[in-house]
């Protein structure tokens, strides 16, 4: 089956929707238009005005309406037109989504899913184009996931949905208007990913390779296209969940392989690449036959220009350099 993201993430938002009345969305432009994205698309027709809800250019005030909402029981699924534009609703997310479960001793949920683009997106400038993967994956009391294929998308959005805690999913503006081959059991609704796995996407022993989101991409293209070809046979893990990190999967990985390299489109410091670094590097200090090494965009903000863009990001070249660069400190080491 072949479909576009959007169209999938469409399908599961209507059949989350028949299942549970409490389910509803609401966001800038998800009613008449369909969503910035056409992820929305058909929707209110569909439901009615009740449960799809456009509301004014103010990412405070709709934040704060679908979040009172879900403590009083409703399951409100707020649509970002961009993630860069939910920093006006940071309050909202932080201090009341994420802490009140805790704070009222266990006695008000908040099951809500903020969904939406976040990080690369061609040609938007720095302020449309900047990855809070980091951020969010350091806040307790919040569930944060990464998908990348068809299949991540119906699974992991599911599962967010019918979470009795705050979820996060930060999807990516490029991966919309792709078309996959896909199976169709995904588009079952019993069809669900845990919001705290990890998935080995290929086998491998030569170097584990970690991608999240859109990065997942290059790492795959890296591993069949170019590395595949000239017989070195790396480990590709898709992380899907960032908060939690299942550092185990990788750990596993990582014992095998003794290498690690993590692809990341975020900034390099501070981030989901440089915490799995330092863990990794503490956990299996004595395993790791080279540093573990990442691959993150450059620590500038995005610039408009296009030829500018493409040398701020990593590709799929980039990633099996990398790998080379890791395979030989480990012949040089031997070496000595």
């Amino acid at each position: 089956m072949k479909e576009k993201i959007s169209e999938v993430i469409q399908k599961v938002l209507a059949q989350e929707m028949i299942r549970d009345e409490s389910v509803y969305l609401i966001g800038e432009e998800v009613a008449v238009y369909g969503g910035a994205y056409q992820c929305t698309a058909g929707l209110l027709e569909k439901f009615g005005s009740a449960r799809v809800i456009d509301t004014p250019i103010s990412e405070i005030g709709f934040t704060g309406l679908a979040v009172g909402s879900a403590f009083m029981g409703l399951k409100p699924v707020c649509d970002f037109m961009s993630f860069s534009f939910a920093l006006q609703a940071m309050d909202h997310i932080i201090n009341s989504a994420a802490k009140t479960l805790y704070m009222s001793g266990g006695r008000i949920q908040c099951p809500i899913v903020f969904r939406g683009p976040n990080g690369y997106a061609a040609g938007v400038g720095a302020q449309h184009t900047q990855d809070f993967s980091g951020f969010f994956a350091s806040i307790p009391g919040l569930r944060v996931v990464m998908p990348h294929s068809a299949r991540d998308h119906a699974g992991l959005l599911r599962s967010a949905i019918r979470d009795p805690n705050p979820v996060i999913v930060l999807e990516n503006e490029m991966l919309y208007s792709q078309e996959k081959d896909f199976d169709e059991s995904i588009l079952d609704e019993n069809f669900l990913l845990p919001l705290d796995k990890a998935i080995v996407e290929v086998v491998g022993d030569a170097v584990t390779i970690v991608g999240l989101g859109i990065t997942v991409g290059i790492c795959l293209e890296a591993a069949e296209k170019i590395l595949k070809q000239q017989n070195i046979f790396v480990e590709v893990i898709n992380l899907l969940a960032i908060n939690p990190l299942d550092i185990c999967t990788i750990e596993k990985s990582v014992s095998k392989t003794k290498r690690l390299l993590i692809v990341d489109y975020a900034w390099p410091e501070c981030g989901v690449a440089s915490e799995i670094s330092a863990s990794i590097s503490s956990r299996l200090f004595g395993v790791l036959e080279s540093p573990v090494y990442t691959l993150c965009s450059k620590k500038v903000p995005t610039p408009y220009a296009e030829e500018l863009e493409k040398l701020m990001y990593p590709n799929a070249e980039d990633v099996a350099s990398s790998v080379h660069m890791l395979l030989a400190k480990m012949a040089y080491r031997n070496k000595e």
